[in-house]
């Protein structure tokens, strides 16, 4: 049996939105909605992985585990590769979910479906993915994942980009920010220099497919609303916020 530990990272310095962390939402700084949903999906214990005293004090406050980190890192997962040092020395954590820390909306029972992919010895990385709504295929803030079904409610991921894509008639599926690493290829994947597609789509998965390493998706009805601009943001303070 897997035993999976949520680490959340989080960073000042976001490139479309900075300091988006911290931005309220309703009566609670972002981080917390997210820490939050993580502790509510009661599938093992969470923890923030962040550059920013600020933030971890916001966490701190609401009850939760903050770990800091360099601030140079080049994205999230490494980041978590870092706090991992703190957290789990001992490595009795086989599974480790990266949720990124600007998924304020997910739900609970999503971050725990995740891992039913990991069932497969085969799969390196379980991830979400949703069908995209209109208008998503051509925003690049949105990332599509292109994969082969393999079984209902599941892809194999062969590429994500920010393009619309792929061409032609069919559904385009949006790509959810969670990862469910193998502790073992988490490990794998920060001792890799970032890749050149990484580079190119600014999309940190794209390492870890072109080193080999399965990605499949778990598919949901539909994606929760993520903040990557302005816009998200306050697109999520005028919808009805649900406790979890």
């Amino acid at each position: 049996m897997a035993d999976p530990i949520i680490v959340i990272p989080a960073r000042m310095g976001s490139t479309r939105l900075p300091g988006k962390a911290l931005a309220r939402i309703g009566d609670r700084p972002m981080i917390v909605h997210v820490l939050e949903r993580a502790l509510a999906a009661a599938i093992g214990p969470v923890a923030v992985a962040t550059d920013s005293e600020e933030i971890a004090r916001a966490v701190e406050s609401a009850g939760g585990r903050a770990v800091l980190t360099v601030d140079d890192h080049i994205c999230g997962t490494d980041r978590i590769g870092e706090a991992l040092a703190t957290l789990d020395a001992a490595g009795v954590h086989d599974v480790v979910v990266n949720l990124q820390g600007d998924q304020p909306g997910i739900e609970p029972d999503a971050i725990a479906a995740a891992l039913g992919a990991l069932e497969d010895p085969r799969v390196d990385i379980a991830t979400l993915a949703a069908v995209a709504e209109p208008g998503e295929r051509d925003d690049p803030n949105v990332v599509k994942l292109i994969g082969a079904e393999i079984a209902p409610g599941r892809l194999r991921a062969l590429y994500f980009t920010r393009a619309p894509a792929p061409y032609g008639e069919g559904p385009h599926h949006h790509h959810i920010g969670l990862y469910a690493f193998r502790r073992v290829c988490l490990e794998r994947f920060t001792r890799l220099p970032p890749s050149p597609l990484e580079r190119r789509e600014r999309l940190e998965q794209l390492r870890a497919l072109e080193d080999g390493m399965r990605i499949d998706a778990v598919l949901l009805d539909k994606a929760p609303r993520g903040v990557d601009t302005s816009v998200d943001l306050e697109r999520l303070r005028g919808a009805p916020q649900r406790k979890v």
